[in-house]
């Protein structure tokens, strides 16, 4: 029997490891069932090149729980190690057996899926174990080694009468850790780190009934059962997931199927899919779904999965994927992400910003496909994806250049248009004094009805623009789109509008619209409304509220800014009152001898204007009822 130091630069290691080094001591299960995977495919490699003269067969990994003995045990068929290799790669702490192995066979082994990390990440055991134990049998003819240390550095390395290849790993579960002895706790974090392992792994087993053959006799009143109850192993995991095939292997079902099984939990459908492959200048695949979306951008993110050669890492992605498309779901794998020690947190560099830059390419190639395919198909889609592509164009500059040729404007009769065949179809019809077309749009169909239908009946389009960052999206698409300018159907803006061929002019002369103005001014005492008269015509409403367009807008920013980048604190109430001075209600105000009559006419007046902007509210809204109420009688 050997004893020995372990060959540490500190006293001792393992007080570190248990509070410092690991952020999350679940992450045990993890590291060791990812070294035994290590070990499989370390042994199919050599044993495909001819280097280990072993059958390789059907191996598994297996997880076993001890309650009463307080024991987990994490077992192997992988290639194991000798008496030497134990003491070189589990005694000198940190280094790197499957780098040792990636080096050594660099040429031949760039494909056979090595995780990596045998060394270090088996010393996460002590953040739940009292005292370890290793029983390990090379593939090679050499006797197999029993390794044992009881979370000092102290340890005993000695002969094991083990015959099968492999390595079985005994945890001694510490007092404080006893729930890693339950099995639901180590079921959840199999199927959370390791469902997608590349090496198939047992934990427990499950009853079967298979079909009996002829003359088997079962125990069962039923003399004519035909079946049979089994136990069988219980695989918990998918070793050969969709994102690990080439597309041409899948059908739309399969990546339905997938979506089911990495959400069981979501009962509706994708829209649709991207397939992500590519091995040059980086590694990287996954398979990306966009699902329906609400107006909410928080309560989609950290949907997407992170691997590392089929282990999970995070579900937190951003810096890999562009902000934008945390809202979708699915997965992405990659073994050219950094990853700290605990493989928990992603540190940014280089060939991170091209897996994002190349990412967003492929959404963006992928979404025009669609568009070009199925245009149909794609309008129908519009409004479950509107809310990421908008955000893409606000925040990815790249996707922003290719995203003209697909980002839809629908109009309120449910017609879509590119934003250049939008500008084709306005551009007899809806420009401002300055020659600048003017896009209409109206962000609530039922609230600002009276809008719509007012502009439509002068002939112009109205677009249905309703999403929480619309205003940020008008003010880029302004400032890249210098003859063009945004107005929504209830802003002041719209009265700048000229068709051609048609002029309004006022019945009143310019001292009856002073006076009018006057007296409007006089009653009306909230000076957040700001009195305009326009010749307008005759059949259009008497008074109307509109917002200043610069204002407004700026508000909305504001709130969805949070007051990060467009945060611009509280904005002020400001509404214009637009009185028609072409329509008779206007004359009759101005002509009244009876001064409570005139104020009744401009209050109720006001009132409905207020009513048709959801203006009118509590008290106010009581009064214009009962006010209501009494002109009826």
């Amino acid at each position: 029997m050997t004893t020995g130091k372990i060959n540490v630069s500190v006293e001792n290691i393992f007080p570190l490891i248990k509070k410092f080094l690991y952020s999350d001591h679940e992450i045990f299960l993890r590291e060791l069932v990812s070294n035994a995977t290590d070990a499989t495919l370390k042994l199919k490699h050599l044993a495909n090149i001819g280097e280990a003269k072993v059958e390789y067969g059907n191996p598994i990994i297996e997880v076993k729980i001890d309650k009463e003995g307080k024991k987990l045990h994490i077992i192997d068929q992988g290639l194991g190690m000798t008496a030497d290799e134990v003491e070189k790669y589990i005694n000198q702490v940190a280094f790197s057996g499957a780098e040792e192995f990636l080096e050594k066979y660099k040429d031949s082994a760039k494909d056979s899926g090595i995780i990596g990390h045998f060394g270090l990440g088996f010393y996460s055991a002590f953040m739940v174990a009292e005292k370890v134990e290793i029983i390990t049998k090379s593939f090679k003819d050499e006797p197999a080694a029993h390794w044992t240390c009881d979370g000092s550095p102290e340890f005993t390395l000695e002969p094991s009468d083990k015959t099968s290849r492999g390595t079985e790993i005994i945890l001694h579960v510490a007092e404080d850790s006893l729930e890693f002895l339950e099995e639901g706790k180590i079921a959840g974090l199999l199927q959370k780190y390791n469902k997608f392992m590349p090496v198939p792994i047992k934990f427990g087993t499950r009853t079967e009934k298979i079909e009996q053959k002829k003359g088997e006799f079962v125990e069962s009143e039923d003399k004519d059962e035909t079946f049979k109850s089994v136990e069988v192993d219980n695989i918990i995991n998918n070793p050969n997931p969709a994102w690990t095939k080439q597309p041409t292997e899948l059908s739309e079902e399969d990546y339905k199927d997938f979506y089911r099984e990495l959400y069981p939990m979501q009962f509706e459908e994708p829209l649709f899919n991207i397939h992500l492959n590519v091995d040059y200048p980086f590694n990287l695949t996954g398979i990306l779904y966009f699902p329906k979306m609400t107006g909410d951008l928080q309560i989609q993110k950290d949907k997407i999965q992170l691997y590392q050669n089929q282990v999970y890492v995070t579900d937190n992605v951003e810096g890999i994927v562009p902000e934008f498309l945390t809202m979708l779901k699915g997965v992405i794998d990659s073994p050219d992400i950094p990853l700290n020690v605990s493989r928990s947190y992603l540190q940014a560099d280089g060939a991170v910003k091209k897996i994002s830059n190349y990412i967003t390419r492929k959404v963006a190639d992928k979404l025009k496909s669609l568009f070009s395919e199925n245009r149909e198909d794609f309008e129908k889609k519009w409004n479950d994806i509107k809310i990421v592509l908008e955000y893409g164009m606000l925040s990815e500059p790249k996707f922003y250049e290719k995203a003209g040729a697909f980002t839809l404007y629908p109009t309120v009769d449910y017609q879509y248009f590119t934003l250049d065949e939008l500008k084709e179809k306005i551009k007899d019809n809806q420009t401002d004094k300055d020659g600048k077309l003017v896009v209409l749009y109206a962000s609530n169909k039922d609230a600002q009805h009276s809008y719509i239908e007012e502009a439509k009946t002068k002939g112009y389009e109205v677009l249905i623009l309703d999403s929480p960052i619309i205003s940020h999206l008008i003010q880029k698409l302004e400032a890249d789109n210098e003859n063009l300018t945004f107005t929504r159907v209830d802003s002041d803006h719209i009265n700048n509008l000229i068709k051609k061929d048609e002029e309004t002019i006022s019945k009143l002369s310019d001292e009856e619209k002073e006076k009018l103005k006057t007296e409007l001014e006089t009653i009306i005492s909230d000076k957040k409304y700001a009195v305009q008269l326009e010749a307008l015509d005759s059949q259009s409403a008497p008074f109307s509220i509109t917002q200043p367009e610069f204002l407004r807008r700026m508000k909305e920013m504001s709130q969805t800014g949070g007051g990060g980048m467009f945060g611009m604190g509280n904005m002020p109430e400001m509404y214009n009152l637009v009185v028609n001075t072409n329509h008779e209600l206007a004359s009759s105000i101005l002509n009244s001898t009876d001064k409570s009559h005139q104020q009744a006419l401009v209050k109720q007046a006001l009132d409905l204007a207020k009513l048709s902007q959801n203006l009118l509210k509590g008290e106010e809204l009581t009064a214009f009822v009962k006010r209501s109420y009494e002109l009826i009688k």
